[in-house]
């Protein structure tokens, strides 16, 4: 039969001890089901600034550069997508160019900083049919 003892300085650490018999049948322990993962933009139309595929981008020193950025981009109705950001954008370039070591990315010219910004635009555009809505249904 197994037990419980609370261990530790403070009686914090539950150490259960469990015997063979314990193990020799199966588990009763039902697991729910997995949330699902959203993507980079959630069903309301919002930003997920913790999607792992920003790879840490929206919480590093330059964080809060790259979500002003990026909600630029993502609210953007100019043609083209984003062409109204580029003041943002080029904050962001700016921070980014004191941390080389963190981005690992020389952004001194302008083909770098567009083809970031069509980086951006596919993301968000993968991102999308995911999240599209039923006609009607509307949150706006």
């Amino acid at each position: 039969m197994s037990h419980c003892r609370k261990m530790g300085q403070d009686g914090k650490d539950l150490v259960i001890f469990a015997t063979k018999e314990d193990h020799s049948v199966p588990s009763k322990i039902s697991l729910p089901p997995p949330e699902p993962q959203p993507g980079l933009i959630l069903a309301n139309g919002n930003i997920n600034w913790n999607c792992p595929c920003l790879g840490g981008m929206a919480t590093g020193p330059c964080g809060v550069e790259f979500r002003n950025a990026f909600s630029c981009f993502h609210h953007s109705k100019a043609d083209p997508k984003g062409s109204d950001c580029l003041d943002k954008f080029k904050i962001m370039q700016t921070c980014m160019q004191k941390f080389p070591t963190l981005y690992n990315r020389d952004l001194t010219d302008d083909d770098d900083m567009a083809s970031m910004v069509e980086a951006e635009q596919t993301a968000v555009e993968e991102a999308a049919p995911a999240n599209e809505e039923a006609p009607g249904t509307s949150n706006k």
